[in-house]
């Protein structure tokens, strides 16, 4: 029986140093980011150009609160994907599935159909991330055990594979976007994913049995409840829709607010759920409640982070000198700002954290750092309209500096949370708590879609220092509280 286990477990060498299976998740992730980032490129442009343009002609404010509330759905749905790979598909087979539902959203954008095309598309895309996402960084964490030092190290290697492709997408993407058509950058998008299957395919063999299983499958007792509670929630959902259409009630706007509040009613009714499951022994539980601090804190850092692509998207386009010399730059350019920072900086985080072994910051101290850098990245934005005023063009180093900052925190802060995610993760709850991750980036940008509208050139002053400032109190706050949140971690730090 021991070597047939033996059998199963992925090679634990093959990667530069890390297990083999790590690099045809590499290069899949690598693909899926190329396709995923390409078109969040130039999604913001395309919706408010107008048609005689190739976009959509749709309000500027309505595009940036769509492009947050997308972003929130994106994730929320990681949390329907960790159920479906902890208790019916394994994460293996989420993957291909959801990567199949990615590919056929970018199809969608790829012909000129109007705005029915972009809302198909982002359902399809949505599904498909939320399958996707969670499970093979989840699977990128069965390749280690619990306490194998190297756990860190490959997660940042894993991440720096996040923004390679995302390097690559608003330099190929975003230039046909913007150069040639949006429907062209949209079409190279779906190319992307395609190789993405391919290479996740091809290297499946190497991952012995990670994955391959759920984690905690329903039982043939449990089976049919489930499955008639989801078929009673389908129902009361469409009751509901009808309802809602038939009253003259369903607007854009509603679906806005809607998903902005289960962004933080989901993640809210999951930690309860885990909190009192009795699957969940008392040291997971108390791990659980060490995790609580580290996703209020992750909340504000991915607010401020993914904002990126929206308010900095529209301030690169309407409020940056695009000119330097006789050279023009493409707004949707500056996309490849917090990627390519990430890629240079992650090998040195990556080597920094190694090196440093036991001596590295604990886990709390390192979100606090990453939390602040974000607070300082937006507070710097508020010199340029303190300088020259609302209607000026600025110079892009402010929109370089801000990136810069924000991606140092981020190295400290994202992929440390998802090490410590699947550390501090229950034994039932494995691949659903890669889904709460994801959940506090839902949660973001599902209050980012409130708060948008309200960054404008008039009030950037206060949008910049209020967002920023209030979160460089809380990363303080989280450095007084790191000492007690590493004692409830329980080992795991």
């Amino acid at each position: 029986m021991s070597a047939t286990v033996e059998s199963a477990k992925p090679p634990q060498k093959g990667f530069f140093g890390h297990p083999a299976a790590l690099g045809p998740l590499f290069f899949t992730e690598f693909w899926e980011r190329v396709s995923y980032y390409g078109m969040r490129a130039i999604l913001l442009y395309f919706m408010y150009s107008k048609l005689s343009e190739g976009g959509l002609g749709l309000d500027p404010t309505l595009a940036k609160s769509l492009m947050s509330i997308y972003g929130a759905a994106v994730f929320m749905s990681s949390v329907l994907g960790g159920w479906l790979a902890d208790r019916i598909f394994g994460s293996r087979r989420a993957v291909f599935i959801g990567g199949v539902l990615i590919m056929f959203g970018h199809i969608a954008l790829s012909f000129p159909s109007g705005v029915g095309a972009l809302y198909t598309s982002m359902l399809l895309i949505t599904v498909g991330t939320g399958l996707l996402k969670p499970n093979i960084s989840n699977m990128v964490g069965g390749l280690y055990d619990e306490k194998d030092r190297r756990r860190d190290a490959g997660f940042s290697i894993f991440y720096m594979s996040t923004n390679a492709g995302a390097v690559v997408a608003p330099l190929l993407v975003g230039t046909l976007g913007q150069s040639v058509g949006y429907h062209v950058g949209f079409s190279v998008a779906a190319i992307g994913m395609f190789i993405a299957l391919v290479f996740y395919v091809l290297g499946r063999s190497r991952l012995g049995d990670v994955g391959n299983a759920p984690s905690n499958p329903l039982t043939p007792d449990e089976r049919g409840k489930v499955f008639g509670r989801i078929g009673v929630g389908v129902a009361i959902v469409v009751v509901l829709g009808v309802v809602v259409v038939l009253a003259g009630w369903f607007t854009v706007d509603l679906v806005i607010n809607v998903i902005s509040a289960l962004g933080i009613i989901l993640p809210t009714a999951y930690f309860v759920t885990m909190i009192r499951s009795k699957q969940v022994t008392a040291v997971e539980r108390s791990r659980v409640i060490a995790y609580i601090p580290l996703f209020i804190a992750s909340l504000f850092f991915w607010l401020i982070e993914e904002q990126g692509s929206v308010v900095l998207a529209d301030y690169a386009a309407n409020r940056t000198d695009l000119h330097i010399g006789n050279f023009t730059l493409l707004a949707s350019w500056f996309q490849t700002l917090n990627p390519g920072f990430i890629v240079v900086l992650a090998p040195l985080f990556a080597l920094l954290w190694t090196k440093l072994g036991s001596r590295q910051p604990s886990t709390p101290v390192k979100f606090s750092i990453g939390l602040g850098m974000a607070g300082l990245s937006y507070l710097l934005m508020v010199l340029p309209a303190a300088l020259y005023g609302p209607d000026a063009k600025v110079s892009p180093f402010w929109l370089l500096g801000s990136f810069l900052i924000v991606i140092l925190g981020e190295l400290c802060l994202s992929p440390v949370g998802l090490s410590a995610t699947t550390r501090l993760a229950p034994k039932a709850f494995g691949a659903q708590m890669l889904s709460l991750w994801f959940l506090s980036d839902a949660a973001a940008q599902g209050i980012s879609a409130q708060i948008v509208p309200f960054a404008t050139p008039q009030t950037e002053i206060p949008y910049f220092g209020i967002v920023g400032g209030v979160t460089v109190v809380l990363a303080i706050g989280l450095l007084f509280l790191a000492p007690a949140i590493s004692r409830k971690m329980q080992g795991v730090d």
